[in-house]
């Protein structure tokens, strides 16, 4: 069944990838999610015996270890949900598999930091509400499953009312659909009459039944009440799963967006307030604090853009090279082009991954490069929101070492944290002094639209040339010189003081000298720099500071 599940979403995950809201798919949902089951599906083939806990263990161990992006990690803790359903079973009904999914729908919405209804965690839910009300008269597992997915299609529609940002683009959302393919694919698997997974690709569940969706989209700082996202693990905490709830009370009236996970001798935390102080000085009461972080919402924004999926370049990490001396402190980079990875590696990051939107790297990638960086302690700049989850989940999962999450959008953000390093002074006064240097950046991004769509009060071509800053779709037209003018006279309305513009593959760099002499000449004191990126489909990366 798992097989199947993964064969079933690898087959589909580019339909999957082209149903967003932006017109530029955000994050690749179908991949991150086919990544990570296929992670899973590998990770079951060589468990150790073929019984019922031990294959949910391996599908619980891979999944975590596969998952990339949001929708990955999502993901990956339905099925760590679900294995503790089933680590104490050998054979499975349909209460204990109704079970197992109510488990899974628990764990994932404690692991999402802003759970929204009308995405993945809404159809999962539903699902499993389904199967509970079914198993209660009915003994037949795949009955059970094929009337509680047919409710999971029927939920998937109603996700655009739900949302209002799905309901404007006409989209269901594409975490859920994703979520269907692999469930169906399960399905198809039981009910076949041998164990033979080669065919069980060929009938799609759902297909045709919705339009096109976007899981990223409902991520949106647009409304916020508490301007302060908070994070950081409390460590050494006696009775942890005890203090899980006490620690959620206290925090729940002080903020909101919460994710309170206790592990072993551990509490995760995750919280938005306007008193981040206090939720520190609470978890001091517990332990001691490692993995600290906190944004100011309010100046930064989104990194909602992406490239069309067939783009996609499938590289391999770097192979390794003989580890430096050992030191305190290293750094990783993800990078999306030749030119930006020379960059970061001149700024002294000590490995670079290749990646960006559409080639989110998965947690076990990020500690193979941890792995590669002999330090004690290790800060990655992810580059992109969709890669700051993984990251996370991967310092979760170190013991030796440890890792701290700059949580940086965007490459521009990347460099000026990389730029803020200071050789004088310990791991935790960098992190801190890095992360508060992401607020100084905008970031501007050139692309173009993938598909026809309508976007606020854009009307959007298939081709058309559009420019964001700090993630919103600001600029969309029919010319790439033109639309670019456009995009930086908006960003120097910030008043910037220095200007980086960093061109793509697809870009001369006549073409970007052109725009800097623009912002020269038509701006007085502002330094303007034109470097090499190397990207690809962003035709322009561009840095305000």
């Amino acid at each position: 069944m798992i097989i199947a599940g993964a064969n079933r979403l690898e087959e589909h995950k580019h339909s999957v990838d082209e149903l967003n809201v932006f017109p530029v798919p955000d994050g690749d949902t179908g991949t991150n999610m086919s990544l990570t089951m296929m992670s899973a599906a590998r990770e079951v083939l060589n468990a150790e015996g073929a019984d019922i806990p031990g294959v949910a263990k391996a599908l619980s161990s891979g999944a975590l270890r596969g998952a990339r992006g949001n929708s990955g990690v999502i993901v990956s803790q339905l099925f760590r949900g679900f294995y503790k359903g089933l680590r104490d079973v050998q054979e499975i009904d349909t209460a204990t598999l109704s079970t197992a999914l109510q488990l899974g729908v628990e764990t994932a919405y404690k692991a999402v930091m802003k759970p929204k209804e009308g995405t993945i965690l809404t159809v999962a839910r539903e699902i499993a509400d389904k199967a509970l009300e079914l198993a209660m008269r009915s003994e037949d597992v795949v009955e059970v499953l094929e009337e509680a997915l047919r409710y999971g299609s029927e939920t998937l529609a109603k996700t655009p009312d739900m949302l209002p940002v799905l309901k404007e683009a006409g989209v269901v959302d594409a975490g859920g659909q994703g979520l269907l393919y692999i469930y169906y694919g399960m399905l198809d698997a039981l009910k076949a009459e041998d164990d033979t997974v080669g065919n069980l690709t060929t009938v799609d569940g759902t297909k045709g039944e919705h339009g096109n969706s976007s899981a990223q989209a409902v991520f949106s700082t647009e409304s916020i009440t508490f301007g302060y996202c908070t994070e950081f693990i409390v460590n050494g905490v006696k009775d942890a799963e005890a203090k899980e709830d006490e620690f959620r009370a206290y925090l729940s009236g002080i903020g909101d967006s919460l994710v309170v996970v206790a592990d072993e001798d551990l509490i995760k935390i995750h919280v938005h307030t306007n008193d981040p102080g206090l939720a520190i000085q609470k978890g001091l009461s517990y332990g001691y604090l490692s993995n600290m972080k906190i944004d100011n919402m309010r100046l930064q924004h989104q990194n909602t853009l992406s490239m069309e999926p067939e783009h996609k370049k499938e590289e391999p990490l770097p192979k390794s090279s003989p580890q430096a001396p050992a030191k305190e402190i290293g750094f990783i980079a993800v990078s999306l082009g030749d030119g930006l990875d020379e960059i970061f590696r001149q700024l002294g990051v000590d490995y670079v991954i290749p990646g960006g939107q559409t080639m989110n790297p998965s947690t076990e990638d990020i500690l193979n490069a941890v792995d590669m960086v002999n330090a004690k302690t290790i800060l990655i700049l992810p580059n992109n929101k969709n890669i700051i989850l993984a990251a996370q989940q991967a310092a979760l999962l170190l013991e030796e070492k440890t890792l701290l999450v700059v949580p940086s959008k965007s490459v521009p953000q990347g460099i000026t944290a990389m730029l803020n390093y200071m050789m004088d002074q310990d791991a935790n006064a960098n992190f801190e002094a890095m992360t508060q240097s992401l607020e100084t950046v905008t970031t501007g991004q050139v692309t173009y639209a993938v598909r026809d769509t309508h976007m606020g009060d854009f009307d959007i071509k298939k081709d058309d040339i559009l420019a964001l800053m700090d993630g919103d779709l600001q600029e969309v037209g029919k010319e790439l010189d033109e639309t670019s003018k456009k995009i930086m006279d908006r960003i120097m309305g910030q008043e910037p003081e220095l200007v980086t513009i960093y061109y793509g593959e697809d870009v001369k760099e006549s073409q970007a000298q052109e725009l800097a002499k623009y912002v020269s000449d038509g701006y007085d004191g502002v330094d303007v720099e034109v470097q090499y990126g190397g990207q690809p489909l962003y035709y322009y990366i561009i840095s305000a500071e």
